[in-house]
């Protein structure tokens, strides 16, 4: 159920400092990320390698694009390891930092595993930004590591062109519990952890047409750790989870349905926006990004008549640190929600199904 449009103000100004943080990078937050087709492309010859022999303690690897590798240590421990970082998303160098390491850590809750250290990635344009806006985006990172309950150990810095701050994030989980993104069953639910929008805000905010309350809404959901993901492990009817983030909605659930050789089912009129995004999409607010996502994998996606080329938009929009996404059986959907709720994700919704074919039907 979409949230009723924001009611218009004054936009957001930008922060009196020199120069933007967007103004030096191409693109921002999970919107850097390289389109999915191109990827396939890239990646196409250099996985795989023949005689390489891949260790049987592999539990993840790189076959289904999943969230994070996984490595069993022993009978008790598997290693959960993932990196993720991009290019500021908006002006604020606290803000920037909070949400790159939100973002970075997702990756290990989507595998259903506890975070237990950081390393920070660091690449600055140092004769550029002075030294406190650097110091700040560190900032926002160690006191999202702090809230998340884990240190920074370590990191590498470089002097770079455009700003540039991640995390490699290191996590635990026992090994039955880990949650793929190629478990789901035919017949499980969907459920969305967090409403879709971020990119949309993100291309407001880039081009001041965002007001105060918008960027209050885009910084709360953007640095909402998924910590529902470390419970939602431990209960076997949730078979599959993955986090939404720079493919959109719609292509990370298509890995999810490639995964498990299903077709995912979503109903339109269900799946929760942020406030206002529709009225901004519609005024034009709309990422390049969401526009690669869908030249990349639209073919495989077919969707109602009746939607218009915003609500279309939004559904491939990239997710800065977005919510997880959840396949369950059906009697296991409102110990899920609940899960959702108990940490505060009051915009989780039940958004479709998995039924046997291929591909992603909108309804």
């Amino acid at each position: 159920m979409n949230a009723p449009d924001t009611p218009s103000s004054t936009p957001l100004r930008a922060p009196t400092l020199t120069p933007r943080l967007t103004s030096l990078s191409h693109g921002g937050g999970c919107g850097c990320k390289i389109a999915p087709g191109v990827l396939s492309e890239i990646l196409k010859n250099s996985s795989n390698l023949p005689g390489l022999n891949l260790p049987p303690q592999l539990l993840v690897g790189i076959e289904t694009a999943d969230d994070a590798a996984v490595y069993q240590l022993n009978d008790e421990q598997a290693l959960i390891a993932t990196t993720d970082f991009f290019m500021p998303i908006v002006d604020d160098p606290y803000d920037f930092g909070r949400i790159a390491a939100t973002n970075a850590i997702s990756d290990v809750y989507a595998m259903g595993g506890t975070p237990i250290m950081a390393l920070g990635l660091v690449g600055m344009p140092i004769n550029v930004l002075p030294l406190e806006t650097i110091g700040a985006i560190l900032r926002g990172g160690q006191d999202v590591c702090r809230d998340a309950g884990i240190p920074i150990a370590g990191g590498h810095t470089i002097d770079s062109v455009e700003p540039i701050y991640g995390l490699v994030v290191l996590g635990l989980i026992h090994p039955s519990r880990v949650k793929k993104n190629s478990g789901a069953k035919a017949g499980d639910v969907l459920i969305l952890g967090k409403p879709l929008g971020v990119g949309i805000l993100s291309a407001a905010l880039k081009k001041e047409a965002l007001n105060a309350e918008g960027y209050a809404q885009m910084i709360a959901v953007t640095t909402q750790l998924n910590k529902p993901g470390i419970e939602l492990s431990k209960m076997k009817a949730v078979h599959a989870m993955t986090d939404v983030t720079g493919f959109g909605l719609l292509g990370h659930g298509l890995e999810l349905a490639r995964g498990a050789h299903l077709k995912m089912q979503l109903q339109l009129d269900q799946i929760p926006l942020l406030p206002g995004v529709l009225d901004l999409a519609s005024q034009g607010m709309i990422t390049g990004a969401s526009g690669r996502n869908w030249d990349s994998y639209g073919a495989q996606v077919s969707l109602p008549a009746r939607i218009s080329p915003a609500h279309q938009a939004l559904l491939s929009d990239p997710q800065t640190s977005g919510g997880l996404l959840v396949a369950c059986a059906p009697e296991a959907a409102d110990a899920v929600l609940a899960c959702f709720k108990s940490h505060g994700f009051d915009g989780a919704r039940q958004i479709g199904e998995m039924l046997e074919g291929s591909g992603v039907t909108v309804g």
